[in-house]
């Protein structure tokens, strides 16, 4: 992943691994003042844990999240974007959800009382999202899809802390 500052705004592209934690805190460091992480594309984690630990860090530093009119993110990214004290989602803005894969399993044919399922929803609970909310990923698309969501689903789960009016669609999002 690779940060850029832009103006009062810490502008975020790319997949989020391993080293993405040392980069934001170099970055955020050298510019105490922004307080808002702009989501641009971020196509998700290659590290669920990697990327729950600088989530939170981007949650304990009290950063605004925003996932732009023109900008995308999906999987690991989503999860990046309910790390924010506010949370925006810009009209037009594309945000990606799917079940997780072991390996072996997908999640939604893992049992609900299976211990896999508690790293994300101790994270939900934490960013105060519904935990309904992460069923629902496990159901709208299998690991290797992906389903946009709409401004009715990102109000339903209360993914942004402003009105959500309308979302980009399959056509838009895929060509992002």
């Amino acid at each position: 992943m690779a940060f850029s500052v832009q103006g009062t705004e810490i502008v975020a592209r790319g997949t989020i691994d391993g080293t993405t934690l040392g980069r934001f805190i170099d970055v955020s460091e050298r510019n105490p003042a922004v307080r808002t992480l702009v989501l641009q594309f971020v196509d998700g984690s290659v590290d669920d844990v990697a990327n729950l630990v600088f989530s939170r860090r981007v949650r304990d530093a009290g950063f605004t999240t925003v996932v732009p009119a023109n900008g995308m993110v999906a999987s690991g990214g989503t999860d990046l974007f309910l790390a924010g004290k506010n949370r925006i989602l810009e009209s037009g803005a594309c945000i990606g959800v799917h079940s997780w894969s072991d390996g072996i399993n997908e999640g939604k044919d893992v049992p609900r009382s299976d211990p896999q399922h508690q790293m994300y929803l101790r994270y939900y609970r934490e960013m105060g999202v519904d935990e309904n909310f992460y069923w629902f990923t496990l159901e709208a698309a299998p690991a290797q899809g992906l389903h946009w969501m709409n401004a009715g689903e990102a109000e339903t789960y209360g993914m942004s802390t402003q009105q959500v009016r309308s979302l980009g669609t399959d056509d838009v999002c895929w060509d992002r």
